[in-house]
């Protein structure tokens, strides 16, 4: 069985030399692990966000991202790469999701909490200049998650909370349901993540005005790097490879013998325009082809809309039948489909040969995580509750091996659960079994 991965792009601005090295080559490494299955997306309905009013500026940065992933070498035969807003379904579940968003979660959410800190901290009304798309957005970003079963997001430590809130969503929704309809994500961090100096020896990023645009032309890349902070030391003297922005940016390029040959080159007082022509030559032999390849495709913004669109249809193969799924669920049905009455309802609750045990993941106002099976589809006797866990992914993780597994969790994790009084072992592990069987099936 294949790991589905999703990672999302939005596109709002040019991409720098620090984006390309802290986020897109590793994902397109990522991208070429064997049973992976990898989603990359385009969020332009997110960037609508940053960029409301300005049409334009989205148009032009979708193009230039799409671009610069795929010349970057992103494999659209290999990966699934498409356009938020060419997936109908995830305004659909956005809406779905928001309706089983308590408001207290999204109060919580980074970005509109740091946004009332900064209005609080001015004197201005708490929620001045704060769009409802800021203090939705997490719902959306679930959405985006949720809508392709994925089972892992990239995200940097300072993201983890993205993911949190979408399992928190899920889950909640999963029990007002009474089924595992939705997959329960986790983060997956990388904790390498590269963050590149700028000009100025600040990290790389466009509110310092220090970046270095990644497909600049030839001889602007060379001006720029020309211009890198350095230190007053001559030539000859030995010159410290600490804090030298010149040094990590070349040392995030550079193979390992290469790095060492810069730095005993440091020790041994090599001149800075000497250094600076070391690097800009380094960068330009990974970047230079790059460069080509999207130049070509900005030239030929056709080739990249029939690549997204395509990506669309493969990404809307999973998306259709699962919101058909999630409206059938929460009763967005065809009214040529019988309705039910109360004693079809309470017929429903009666046990049945063909019902079966469920896992419910839940988070409790102690802050722990808990999971707990019940029989007859969710519907009847509780045959197993776990203690509290410190995170979701702990309880995640052992749900899905009790799905996989069922002897060897029952086994492993016997510490974590209990029986209710009057169930068996062996009561749990034969319903156990039989949601196993009905899973293969």
């Amino acid at each position: 069985m294949h790991t589905r991965v999703l990672t999302g792009i939005t596109p709002s601005g040019t991409p720098h030399l620090g984006n390309y090295l802290g986020a897109i080559r590793p994902a397109i490494l990522a991208s070429r692990q064997k049973d992976v299955d990898s989603f990359y997306f385009l969020a332009d309905l997110h960037a609508l966000i940053k960029c409301c009013g300005q049409p334009d500026r989205i148009h032009r940065s979708t193009l230039e991202i799409a671009a610069t992933w795929l010349a970057a070498g992103l494999d659209p035969e290999h990966v699934t790469f498409y356009r938020q807003s060419d997936i109908p379904e995830i305004p659909q579940l956005n809406w779905v999701l928001t309706c089983v968003t308590s408001k207290g979660l999204l109060n919580r959410a980074h970005a509109y909490k740091a946004a009332v800190d900064k209005n609080n901290e001015s004197g201005e009304d708490p929620d001045a200049g704060v769009s409802a798309g800021l203090y939705m957005y997490p719902v959306l970003m679930a959405a985006d998650i949720l809508m392709f079963k994925s089972n892992f997001v990239p995200v940097g430590r300072d993201q983890i909370q993205h993911v949190e809130m979408a399992r928190d969503i899920a889950e909640r929704f999963n029990y007002y349901y009474g089924a595992d309809l939705l997959v329960l994500p986790e983060a997956q961090i990388d904790e390498q993540v590269a963050t590149l100096p700028g000009l100025d020896g600040r990290k790389m990023s466009k509110s310092y005005n220090n970046t270095i645009p990644l497909f600049s032309a030839s001889d602007e890349m060379r001006r720029l790097i020309n211009s890198i902070v350095t230190d007053a030391k001559a030539p000859g003297e030995p010159k410290s490879t600490e804090g030298s922005a010149l040094f990590e940016i070349y040392q995030a390029f550079a193979t390992e013998a290469e790095t060492q040959a810069m730095r005993q080159a440091y020790a041994d007082g090599i001149a800075w325009g000497e250094a600076k022509r070391i690097l800009f030559e380094r960068v330009e032999q990974e970047i230079g082809p790059m460069r080509a390849r999207y130049e070509q495709l900005m030239a030929n913004p056709a080739q990249i809309e029939d690549i997204l669109i395509e990506g669309s249809k493969r990404a809307r193969q999973i998306a259709t039948p699962l919101l058909a799924q999630l409206r059938e669920a929460v009763g967005l049905r065809s009214l040529l489909k019988p309705t039910k009455t109360a004693a079809d309802d309470a017929q429903d609750a009666l046990p049945t040969v063909q019902a079966v045990a469920v896992f419910k993941q839940y988070r409790e106002n102690d802050g722990l995580f808990y999971f707990k099976l019940v029989a007859d589809n969710g519907k009847g006797q509780l045959l197993l509750q776990s203690k509290g866990l410190p995170s979701g992914r702990d309880a995640g993780q052992r749900v899905a091996l009790f799905k996989k597994d069922p002897q060897t969790a029952l086994a492993q994790f016997k510490a974590d659960f209990e029986y209710p009084e009057g169930v068996t072992p062996e009561q749990v592990l034969a319903a156990l079994q039989q949601m196993q069987a009905a899973q293969d099936a």
